[in-house]
């Protein structure tokens, strides 16, 4: 029986197209190698076409993302449009829309990569964070209050609902018990002593629902002493589970830890519906079309597209072809100074495939 699936495509903005572009490569190069068929539908989605349109995300096209299998994304950020208007109107609005509940972030050192952190490879940096990401100061509830003047208040609330804590933790739970680890643990990352409110919802719940998974050992970090550790010994991390702020952050500090946001991979999930897969690095405007970018961190996303469509043979197929040109072939992963070109790096990863 054939397995067919519809993906949504958005190159989107700055180095976006050339990424995206390696790789459709490589999953071409896997669907054929492995037996599935891929049905790409492109979409104009971004910076040039908010500039001569006017428009972010049409609620036609919007529609149209329901019903694909899912959606792989390039970048979205131009240089001629004020921050935050594609951002919230494009990525933002696809996430809450879809209901892509939950940001998961890989943080994974690969053989051959530079990291910061003296004397650590890649049996020590080897983890994921689960981030809630449709809640918390996210949401834009808020305002300001006699605006310019001295007397200025500005508000914006942290929303956490007890259905979206509990469905974020409880997916936590299950990638912890599911990722096959010989840590496999379940670590908390809040702010309890300051955050008093919020964050005694998310421990409450994180110790309910842990009692249902007696096999996944948990703990709990606050945010700034889990940001030390990350860098002082990332070893003892396996799967981390916080709120939409605080996982904005510490997956930052994790794609450095992991070679640089070259490498960094992420996945917007709605785990019965549809998800969204992209590089973290952003448009970088300033390479683009130069060739010089590194497109490894969208065809991991791609990889992880695949493993969420149950195709996992094919994803872990993409991720040791990964591992092959980072510890064999690039001489380095920043814009540049691979030593080869963005189609060329694409083109070495089909070839290890």
């Amino acid at each position: 029986m054939s397995r067919n699936y519809r993906i949504a495509v958005i190159p989107g903005d700055g180095t976006g197209p050339e990424v995206i572009r390696e790789g459709l490569k490589v999953l071409t190069a896997v669907s054929d190698k492995v037996g599935f068929d891929l049905e790409l539908v492109p979409y104009d989605i971004g910076g040039e076409r908010f500039l001569k349109t006017g428009e972010t995300l049409p609620p036609s096209v919007l529609e149209e993302m329901k019903s694909v299998s899912a959606i792989y994304l390039g970048a979205i950020g131009h240089p001629e449009v004020k921050p935050g208007i594609l951002e919230g109107g494009i990525l933002l609005k696809i996430r809450f829309e879809l209901d892509q509940y939950i940001n998961l972030r890989p943080v994974k050192l690969y053989p051959g990569v530079w990291t910061p952190l003296k004397e650590k490879g890649p049996e020590e940096i080897d983890f994921v964070v689960v981030r809630e990401n449709t809640e918390g100061l996210y949401v834009g509830i808020g305002g300001n209050f006699k605006k310019g003047t001295p007397d200025e208040v500005a508000v914006q609330l942290d929303v956490n609902t007890r259905k979206g804590v509990e469905r974020c933790i409880r997916y936590a739970y299950e990638f912890a018990k599911k990722r096959g680890s010989p840590k496999k643990k379940l670590t908390l990352c809040a702010k309890t002593n300051v955050l008093t409110y919020a964050h005694d919802l998310w421990v409450r719940v994180f110790e309910e629902v842990g009692k249902e998974y007696p096999d996944v050992p948990r703990d709990y970090s606050h945010v700034d002493a889990l940001c030390m550790w990350m860098v002082k010994s990332p070893e003892v991390f396996d799967c981390i589970v916080t709120n939409n702020m605080f996982g904005d952050i510490i997956t930052d500090l994790g794609a450095m830890i992991q070679g640089g946001l070259g490498i960094a991979a992420g996945g917007n999930i709605h785990p019965k519906g549809v998800s969204m897969f992209e590089p973290i690095g952003g448009s970088s405007p300033k390479y683009a079309g130069k060739g010089m970018i590194n497109p490894l961190a969208a065809i991991a996303a791609g990889g992880m597209m695949l493993d969420f469509l149950g195709e996992g043979g094919a994803a872990a197929a993409i991720e040791e072809a990964v591992k092959a040109v980072t510890g064999t072939k690039l001489k380095s992963l920043a814009a540049g100074k691979m030593g080869y070109t963005t189609t060329e790096v694409g083109d070495l990863v089909v070839e290890a495939l």
